[in-house]
């Protein structure tokens, strides 16, 4: 591993180490570039992970204080677990469960094809399908998603088939085990899906696509790469004409320590990215990095969720096999006619007992809720995922009084519900509950929406500089050596899993970097 002076400012920093920071890493260290990887968790591995969702939450998650409002139904269950995800070397790559799917075409222009929505802050990406078509056959390859590449789908379990048998009886056609970043064969020193259903512990296989262990082991091989683990970035420095010179963080003892830099890209999140932005405001730019426009921290979007479970007569045992292998895309088009705009995927799911407890239905009590639990080995699930509206009052700012232990504001995630979200949902969970009865359901829970999700927006991609926060590369519209390099940069969306497609522009972004730096334009 490359070891970097803290005066050197030729190198560039990375903030978060992830799908898209762990990617941007190592694109950039393949070419010859210095990076400097700061990740405020720990460097675990394989080994240390373990098969246990409450042990395993504890070691991986973000678990700092964050606060809620709005009138979303998780502020009310968990007022401060706005989203799991996690504070670890990999980020959220190592408890994610591997789903791979690209966005649509229409998806990309959901202003032109969506028209005006009431309430909703629309605008049409600033690229197209066709430009990252390159870029998503490269992520694809790279992160050995199944049904590409000639690699096979993964086997189905229990759960999948429970699913596909109802599915089938209402007349879906796109059912399978979906395209997941799992490896259903040995592939590039990884070794298949032992089928052992830990997916969001940490994959103790290596099977599925980490950049713990695949990106960052890679770059580190190039020898131009330094990894700093627990280093907590409080602030983004600036010099005096407004270009970005460096990162001010904290390590594990507390002690502060200023790294410069010729670039920083920040891939912390879409609630730490904008928080990050938020807390670097200085005399010339006193409402933070990168916001000449307002929209740092606004149209926080984390998808339209919610899960259904229904029970059966046999035994089930939804928690063998792999996770989420089990998709119905069919509902993932655009068709007005079901009162809403967007569209939305039925994806296996299960919980263990812990968490199954906790998120069924949050502070229920009863019979009912004692049999579901007693009926668990008996319980099939999925979990829906679709196109949220984003909307500019939802929103990540600082918390007025709440610092962290290093003195800073903390976030408040504020998130209402749109109308076309809730209208979604409830499509979706007549759907779910239909395919369920349809394969002969005792039972069906409509469960609300918990924490785990998908966190996009908040520092968007945007044609005009006052619509948005960064161009199609990332790049800020303000400072042009600062870059935003994690799903906080999605426009809209989508209704896909969206890790696949903040690798492509990872990928995309590191090409970007590369040729600028290049031309020494930054």
């Amino acid at each position: 591993m490359a070891k970097i002076d803290l005066n050197d400012n030729s190198a560039v920093v990375i903030i978060g180490s992830g799908a898209g920071g762990g990617t941007l890493a190592n694109e950039l260290c393949q070419k010859g570039i210095k990076v400097i990887l700061l990740e405020a968790g720990k460097h675990h591995s394989i080994a240390d992970f373990v098969n246990d969702e409450w042990p395993s939450f504890s070691q991986l998650a973000w678990l700092d204080k964050r606060t809620t409002s709005g009138d979303w139904r998780v502020a009310k269950d968990f007022p401060n677990l706005p989203a799991w995800i996690c504070k670890t070397v990999g980020g959220t790559t190592t408890h994610w469960a591997g789903a791979s799917l690209r966005i649509q075409d229409h998806e990309f222009r959901a202003e032109t094809h969506y028209g005006n929505i009431d309430d909703a802050n629309l605008i049409d990406w600033p690229l197209t399908l066709k430009d990252l078509e390159p870029y998503y056959a490269k992520a694809e390859d790279k992160m050995g998603v199944t049904r590409t590449n000639g690699i096979p789908g993964l086997p189905g379990n229990n759960n999948f088939k429970v699913m596909h048998a109802g599915a089938k009886k209402l007349g879906y056609k796109e059912v399978h085990t979906g395209r997941m970043a799992i490896n259903s064969r040995p592939r590039n020193g990884r070794a298949a899906c032992q089928q052992i259903g830990f997916c969001f512990q940490g994959c103790k296989s290596g099977a599925k696509w980490s950049t713990l262990y695949t990106e960052i082991p890679a770059a580190e091989a190039t020898g131009n790469l330094e990894l700093r683990s627990e280093s907590h970035v409080l602030q983004v420095k600036h010099d005096a004409d407004g270009k970005v010179s460096g990162v001010l963080y904290a390590d594990k003892d507390g002690n502060q320590h200023l790294q410069k830099a010729r670039i920083v890209c920040v891939a912390g999140n879409s609630i730490e990215s904008p928080r990050l932005l938020l807390n670097s405001a200085s005399s010339l730019y006193p409402d933070g990095l990168a916001n000449s426009s307002g929209q740092v921290g606004r149209n926080y979007m984390r998808h339209t969720t919610g899960s259904v479970y229904a029970t059966f007569e046999k035994p089930v045992y939804m928690y063998r096999g792999t996770t989420m292998a089990g998709i119905i895309a069919d509902e993932n088009r655009y068709d007005t006619s079901r009162g809403f705009a967007g569209g939305y995927e039925m994806e296996t799911l299960s919980l263990g007992l812990p968490f199954m407890a906790a998120f069924l239905d949050p502070g229920a009590s009863g019979k009912k809720f004692s049999d579901a639990l007693e009926d668990y080995d008996h319980m099939a699930g999925m979990w829906i995922v679709g196109e949220d509206m984003p909307q500019e009052k939802n929103r990540v700012t600082l918390h007025a009084s709440e610092k962290d232990q290093h003195g800073q504001p903390i976030p408040n995630v504020h998130f209402d519900d749109h109308k076309n979200d809730i209208a979604m949902r409830n499509h979706a969970y007549k759907q779910g509950t239909m395919v369920y009865e349809a394969a002969g359901a005792k039972t069906v829970w409509e469960t609300p929406p918990y924490p785990s999700t998908h966190n996009l927006g908040t520092n968007r991609m945007s044609t005009k500089a006052g619509d948005g926060v960064c161009n199609g590369f990332g790049q800020t519209h303000d400072i042009k050596n600062l870059f935003i390099s994690d799903g906080s940069q999605f426009t809209t969306g989508a209704a896909e899993n969206p890790t696949l497609t903040i690798v492509t522009l990872a990928i995309r972004q590191a090409d970007y970097i590369a040729e600028q730096m290049g031309k020494k334009n930054i």
